[in-house]
């Protein structure tokens, strides 16, 4: 069980006390989401990524470019 650490004026160094069931499972909840969202835009940045080296390639060889490539070299 984890734990947090509640400052007041009476202990500015802070007591240390458990979480609640509601607590916990509220961590739990945090928790998945940011690990859902960090792979969300690890996927993006990857997926952006691989547009680019496409529009590239493409400039590159003199070929037409997608809308969605063009999107992306655009400043």
């Amino acid at each position: 069980m984890a734990n947090k650490i509640i400052a007041t004026q009476e202990n500015p160094n802070g007591i240390e006390v458990a979480l609640t069931a509601d607590e916990e499972a509220q961590r739990a909840t945090d928790i998945s989401a940011a690990e859902a969202e960090k792979t969300a835009d690890a996927t993006a940045k990857s997926e952006k990524d691989a547009l680019k080296a496409s529009a590239k390639s493409k400039l590159i060889a003199g070929e037409a470019l997608t809308a969605e490539e063009a999107d992306t070299i655009v400043l």
